[in-house]
C-alpha cells in the first residue's frame, strides 16, 4: 500500500482548517490564506480541495445552521480529523528534516 502525500495547496488548506477549528468554512479559509500567507486564492479552488481532503479522510464536514446574514443559507463547516492532524505532523517533521540539510540555511534549535 503506497503512502498518501499532499500537494502544497492541499497542505495549506488542511493547515488553515486546523487553525480555524470550529470556524473552518470556504470563505474563512480563503480569508485566512490571504491574511496569513498573502496569497490570493479562488473560493472554488478551496472548495474542491476541501472535498478532496474529505475524500482522503483528513477532514470531515457538516452543515452549520442557517443565518440571516447569509439569507437563510447554511454553510458547510469542516473539521480536521485525527488522520489530518497526523498528516500535518508528518509533513512538518519531513520539512524540518529537509531544511536541516540545506547548509546555507542552518536552523538553530531545531
Amino acid at each position: 500500500m503506497s503512502k498518501e502525500y499532499l500537494g502544497e495547496f492541499e497542505e495549506l488548506v488542511l493547515m488553515m482548517v486546523g487553525i480555524l477549528q470550529e470556524d473552518a468554512y470556504g470563505n474563512a479559509v480563503v480569508e485566512l490564506i490571504k491574511e496569513r500567507v498573502g496569497r490570493e486564492v479562488n473560493l472554488s479552488a478551496v472548495h474542491v480541495t476541501l472535498y478532496r481532503l474529505e475524500d482522503k479522510g483528513l477532514v470531515k464536514s457538516e452543515m452549520g445552521g442557517a443565518t440571516q446574514l447569509r439569507g437563510g443559507r447554511r454553510k458547510r463547516i469542516f473539521k480536521i480529523t485525527n488522520a489530518g492532524l497526523a498528516m500535518l505532523q508528518t509533513m512538518k517533521e519531513m520539512r524540518i528534516d529537509l531544511w536541516k540539510l540545506v547548509p546555507q540555511l542552518k536552523m538553530v534549535g531545531i
